[in-house]
């Protein structure tokens, strides 16, 4: 049997809490087709020595966005993603797993375990920041809504007050654009500076380059494509794949052309 059908099948513990019959599903689809190990780590550190002692065997997740994105994260970092491949079964509820069924996973159970073990290897872009961190899908600065990033949360004395304020005056139509003081440079073109109000920063990976649009306050959106793009300015937070990051003053990210290998259901003929 060759190395390609050896399968290393990592379960995520919310997987296994969540959907324990499409865990069930998958792991009997996957060890009809193939020599399978199973693991069943109970925490992220168990999943990280679970992954990190695969061997030559293929790994394969069971999980949700989450999973995904950490099992690449962990790859990365220790330079496993250019000469392996990685593939997943989506088990998870439907909010959890946009990022997979954007890249191409089918959303049956059994549907995606047969594409592990009958699919295509596809080479996917990966965006990777100056701290090692990476990023499948959307990025954009900044990280949270006007509205959450003007009030900590809410309590009963705020809720009291909103209700007073309310009742004195009526509430506005809608909430006032927060604007940001940020440098965009893209492949070390200027985008925007400090002395431009900048109300949000979109970027997405496509065919190699970064898809970058910049949103002024007072003018029409900018759209570019670059290799590497650098935001500065006053702390500022992120939000890459639905997870914020932050505060930080200055981060790099880069594009990396074909970085990791994610198997696919094959293109009908």
């Amino acid at each position: 049997m060759s190395d390609h059908d050896q399968l290393l099948v990592i379960v995520d513990p919310v997987a296994r809490r969540s959907d324990g019959e499409s865990v069930r599903i998958a792991k009997d689809v996957l060890s009809a087709g193939a020599e399978t190990k199973i693991c069943l780590p109970d925490s992220p550190e168990e999943f990280s020595r679970a992954l990190a002692r695969r061997g030559s065997r293929r790994p394969v997740v069971l999980g949700d966005d989450r999973a995904l994105l950490r099992t690449v994260a962990l790859l990365h970092r220790e330079r496993g993603l250019a000469d392996g491949v990685l593939s997943l079964v989506p088990i998870g509820s439907p909010d959890a797993l946009e990022i997979a069924h954007a890249l191409g996973v089918p959303r049956s159970t059994p549907a995606a375990a047969r594409a592990v073990l009958a699919g295509t290897v596809q080479r996917l872009d990966l965006l990777v920041d100056d701290s090692d961190g990476v990023v499948l899908g959307d990025l954009r600065i900044p990280g949270v809504p006007a509205d959450a990033a003007l009030s900590p949360g809410p309590s009963v004395w705020g809720t009291c007050r909103s209700l007073v304020r309310t009742l004195v005056r009526p509430a506005p139509t809608a909430l006032a654009v927060r604007t940001h003081r940020l440098r965009v440079e893209a492949d070390g073109v200027l985008l925007s500076d400090v002395d431009t109000p900048l109300e949000s920063l979109t970027v997405r990976s496509v065919a190699g380059t970064a898809e970058v649009t910049v949103h002024p306050s007072a003018a029409p959106p900018r759209h570019t494509t670059a290799r590497i793009l650098t935001v500065s300015g006053p702390d500022f937070r992120y939000r890459a794949d639905g997870r914020l990051t932050g505060p930080v003053r200055r981060r790099t990210w880069t594009v990396r052309e074909g970085a990791w290998g994610l198997t696919l259901p094959r293109a009908a003929s």
